[in-house]
């Protein structure tokens, strides 16, 4: 039996006449690997995808999950608007709490929605906020002055109160949400309140090399007449690219239960690892289905993966990326060779010591990895998370 410290989640994904990810001047985005250029998929825009996905096994459909958000205005649209609401509170307190949590919170450039990062908070530290911030203008009601010094105090770490959020981390399960759980977040004005992932994802990349043409478009206006300019009323263009993508997922399993049950790492293998095998689980339907995209509209990019290759081991994860650094054909049974190839010279170079289990849409020769349904798949990993073993 192995010990699945780490879960490695490899996948490919075929995508024609698409837009997927799109970078600052609206093109597709892409990288240099081998000696081509090839179409990329950013791990932010796959995590984003997966996060928000809404069916069946969407993350906040396990039970037990704590949501989080992602914003540059918790302190205000979720902490004090209610207290706002309320209007029973000194409008000037309330400002100058409202200031002091966002730089608390946010930093010292907090003041200015301009200045602060979208920071992950989980539903549990938000409450706690609002608790905090609710009770400092209850003990000030007219004083603005002690008022700020009490909530200065509340995010200072060498005087007052000194309850930053390591300290409230100590005291809640999942305050950073379940996103923050599995991918992780830093936070610049408290390093106490860093999360780290346990969930390491790869920018996604084409096995072969880029394919892309500018797609022209008009638009016709439907109350035009018949004696006006027959032109188009707007004509434009936008890239699409097609391609085969390789993806690839690492699971730290050690900390993911850390994560998810508040124990060290170390203690991982006898803590409850029930919510982490149901975590596995839908992320791996997740991966599999939920495809990332712009110009949803005008495109459809909606696919499956053609293949998934799981892997459970003790060892550091390795990717495959390198099947694919000489590019190959655009065909999924040619990238699964190539795959397969290389998969075969890491065993003979440092042996095969993981658990693999492989779904193919085609027929497929993966080094002992016996081929099954996503459904057992997904359940595989789940069970091989649980249970600590993997055979």
């Amino acid at each position: 039996m192995t010990t699945p410290r780490f879960l490695q989640i490899h996948s490919l994904h075929s995508y024609p006449a698409a837009l997927l990810n799109r970078d600052d001047g609206g093109l597709a985005k892409r990288m240099q690997f081998g000696d081509a250029v090839r179409t990329r998929i950013s791990s932010q825009c796959l995590k984003r995808h997966w996060r928000v996905a809404q069916d069946e096994f969407a993350l906040h459909n396990i039970p037990d999950s704590i949501a989080a958000i992602r914003s540059r205005n918790v302190v205000e649209r979720k902490v004090t608007q209610p207290l706002r609401e309320a209007g029973d509170i000194d409008q000037a307190v309330l400002d100058t709490v409202e200031s002091a949590f966002n730089v608390g919170v946010y930093g010292s450039s907090g003041t200015a929605e301009t200045g602060r990062q979208p920071l992950l908070l989980g539903l549990p530290e938000v409450e706690y906020l609002r608790e905090k911030a609710a009770a400092i203008c209850a003990e000030h009601p007219q004083d603005a002055d002690a008022a700020k010094k009490a909530a200065d105090d509340l995010f200072n770490t060498r005087r007052g109160e000194g309850r930053n959020f390591a300290a409230f981390r100590d005291s809640a399960r999942l305050p950073g949400g379940l996103e923050g759980a599995l991918f992780g977040r830093m936070v610049t004005s408290d390093p106490g309140a860093n999360i780290d992932a346990a969930v390491h994802v790869a920018h996604a990349f084409t096995v072969h090399r880029e394919e892309s043409e500018s797609d022209y478009f008009s638009v016709v206006d439907d109350l035009q007449h018949k004696d006006e300019d027959a032109g188009a009323a707007h004509i434009g263009d936008m890239e699409l690219t097609a391609g085969l993508f390789y993806g690839y997922v690492v699971v730290d399993v050690p900390g993911l239960v850390s994560n998810l049950e508040g124990c060290t790492a170390d203690d991982w293998e006898s803590a409850d690892k029930t919510l982490a095998g149901q975590v596995v689980e839908h992320l791996v339907h997740l991966i599999a289905t939920v495809s990332p995209g712009a110009k949803l509209g005008s495109t459809a990019p909606y696919t499956c993966a053609d293949l998934m290759l799981v892997e459970a081991g003790s060892r550091q994860p390795r990717s495959l990326a390198n099947a694919f650094r000489r590019p190959a054909s655009a065909q999924v049974d040619a990238a699964t060779v190539a795959l397969s190839d290389y998969l075969n010279k890491l065993d003979a170079a440092y042996g095969a010591k993981e658990a693999r289990r492989v779904m193919s849409v085609e027929a497929c020769e993966i080094p002992q990895a016996e081929r099954i349904c996503l459904d057992d798949l997904a359940a595989w990993t789940a069970e091989t998370a649980r249970s600590g073993e993997a055979g």
